[in-house]
């Protein structure tokens, strides 16, 4: 009498893969951080086809037996030079036109960084939010001052990166990711409105911030400065 593990092992060996349409799978990182008050996007211009010319976030095809992880590690390195960044998975998209190619699944992740990635492969857009509130929308990204269009549904990916990333300002300490192992309030208060894209009160932005636990003193001011020097924090956490 066949057993269940023969019954499979014949099953597999007949099995024929080609009898569905082929899809394809690859990363997508959205690299955010905040350089001179504002929030920018590490993006890497296409030099071949499709879309050749256009900025995209960096991506690629998973490989073989790679993990998503491990094919997340691969494209950091290879097209932006950044080794050892940590990235959340963020969101899958899917629609079937995506990528004139063929049907591209795409597992988008989010990376945040102290002053975006530092490679001659990467230019930093800023990116601006298109909608209203803080409910999530739609996004433009500017190069050296003027919009430019992203490759594929990348804009969407960027989109959906902020929207995400605003979530998190409201209940988890995401800002200090963003920041250095010591800060100002000020520092503070701009990565804030770099996330929001909007001002906030100084005072009580001040108050709230001062009143938590996540700010340890470190008993001195910042240095070389050409304004009054103000004190310096460290994220309560980082201890």
């Amino acid at each position: 009498m066949t057993n269940k593990k023969d019954s499979e092992a014949a099953f597999l060996a007949a099995y024929d893969p080609s009898q569905w349409p082929g899809v394809s799978l690859a990363v997508d990182v959205v690299v955010l951080g905040v350089v001179s008050g504002k929030l920018c996007v590490s993006l890497v211009k296409r030099t071949e086809m499709p879309q050749e010319g256009f900025f995209a976030l960096p991506g690629g095809f998973v490989r073989g037996a790679e993990s998503l992880e491990e094919a997340v590690a691969r494209v950091m390195a290879e097209k932006a030079g950044a080794e050892n960044v940590y990235a959340e998975q963020m969101y899958t998209f899917a629609d079937a036109g995506r990528d004139p190619r063929t049907r591209v699944v795409s597992v988008a992740y989010l990376a945040l960084l102290r002053g975006g990635l530092e490679s001659p492969d990467v230019v930093l857009g800023q990116v601006k939010a298109t909608w209203a509130g803080e409910e999530g929308g739609g996004v433009s990204v500017e190069v050296g001052g003027a919009a430019v269009e992203l490759a594929f549904d990348h804009a969407d990916i960027v989109g959906l990166a902020l929207k995400r990333l605003r979530g998190k300002l409201r209940y988890t300490p995401v800002a200090y990711e963003l920041l250095g192992e010591e800060f100002t309030l000020r520092q503070l208060q701009e990565v804030h409105e770099a996330i929001l894209g909007r001002p906030v009160d100084k005072n009580s932005f001040r108050r709230s911030s001062l009143a938590s636990a996540d700010l340890v003193p470190m008993g001195r001011l910042e240095e070389d400065v050409p304004w009054r020097p103000a004190e310096l924090y460290t994220y309560a956490e980082r201890e």
